[in-house]
């Protein structure tokens, strides 16, 4: 399988190229850049790769939530470059990225990420065959209004633990067993999820491929 993912949801910007088991990737921390850096990522990875996007079994991207530019960015790069060669697209969700990038840290895992206005985008997760499957529907609200069952033990990632770590702590009733709150989205782990999601038909066309924000008043 062949396919190409692109995350810029959040502060960091990322892309990766999976061919028939390899993963090449580019990742940079650039807030506000995304618009400048994105296609020329996509373009080295092919580019080093040999490769067309023509090629290519299918795209994904992270459709949010997150900031509301950087998702806006993402889904229309991913439109422009479907459109462009027909191929379908596979939307992942930015806290599930998020929490495949701990998978190993713990078999239930909290995604946040920090929203802003004292809110923070949450979903909890599971491991299923060392890809996540997500608990319930992703929401967003204030971080002492976040839930988990108290029975399991979680591991939190994602901005939103930086910000609000005490509010976080209490809604998992002190059962966790770490926290990266310093980790963001990364292209490459959208990797096992759009081939996952591609196996179970969830490919749609470019102009059904669009982003999740969760809130109607976003933030840059």
């Amino acid at each position: 399988m062949k396919l190409l993912a692109i995350d810029t949801a959040t502060e960091a910007c990322s892309a990766a190229l999976y061919l028939d088991g390899e993963i090449s990737s580019r990742y940079e921390f650039a807030p506000r850049q995304h618009a400048e850096l994105i296609l020329p990522m996509v373009d080295m990875l092919l580019a080093d790769a040999e490769i067309k996007l023509s090629s290519l079994d299918c795209l994904a991207f992270g459709r949010g939530p997150g900031a509301f530019t950087g998702v806006r960015i993402a889904t229309g790069v991913i439109q422009g470059l479907a459109f462009a060669v027909d191929l379908p697209v596979i939307p992942v969700s930015t806290l599930a990225i998020l929490a495949q990038g701990a998978v190993g840290q713990s078999n239930h895992l909290l995604s946040a990420i920090d929203a802003r206005m004292g809110e923070v985008y949450w979903g909890l997760f599971q491991v299923h065959q060392d890809v996540v499957e997500a608990i319930g529907a992703e929401s967003v609200s204030k971080p002492e209004q976040v839930t988990a069952p108290a029975d399991r033990q979680w591991f939190g990632i994602g901005s939103g633990w930086n910000t609000y770590a005490q509010e976080l702590r209490q809604a998992v009733n002190g059962s966790l067993t770490g926290l990266q709150g310093e980790a963001y989205p990364h292209a490459r782990d959208i990797i096992p999820l759009a081939i996952r999601g591609y196996a179970a038909g969830a490919g749609v066309p470019a102009h059904q491929a669009l982003p999740v924000y969760l809130r109607n008043k976003v933030t840059s």
